[in-house]
């Protein structure tokens, strides 16, 4: 082999090598999860609904009932009903949630100052316990 070719194999596996790492890393970081305490409380919806202020951060332990199209889904526990905003990369791997799984979902509350309009922006959800 000229020096050129094993320049250029040894430029591909080097390449290779590099890919497949970057590529191992990404996936374990998408697969790690804290699973620990957190202070953030857990509520109900009406609670969430009734007390919950602008960008408060809350955890609701309930069921996903229907997806409304896009990122958005309906949640439900006991207390009532409510949107929620999920994007897909929060979803577990290879888990299929529907509506008769139990989650838990952490996220941020966004309510309008004017209006009804109330959601909440999950940036954490989990199979409930």
């Amino acid at each position: 082999m000229t020096h050129t070719k094993t320049k250029t194999k040894t430029t591909k596996t080097l390449k290779t090598a590099a890919l497949a790492l970057g590529m191992s890393l990404a996936m374990s970081a998408a697969l790690a999860q804290y699973a620990g305490p957190s202070s953030v409380p857990a509520m109900t919806v009406k609670q969430l609904l009734d007390t919950g202020k602008d960008d408060q951060h809350a955890t609701l332990r309930g069921f996903i009932v229907s997806h409304d199209g896009g990122e958005h889904y309906t949640f439900a526990d006991d207390s009532g009903r409510m949107k929620v905003e999920i994007d897909a990369k929060h979803f577990p791997a290879g888990v299929k949630i529907d509506d008769k799984m139990r989650v838990e979902i952490t996220g941020e509350f966004d309510k309008d100052l004017v209006g009804n309009k109330a959601e909440l922006d999950v940036k954490r959800l989990s199979l409930a316990r």
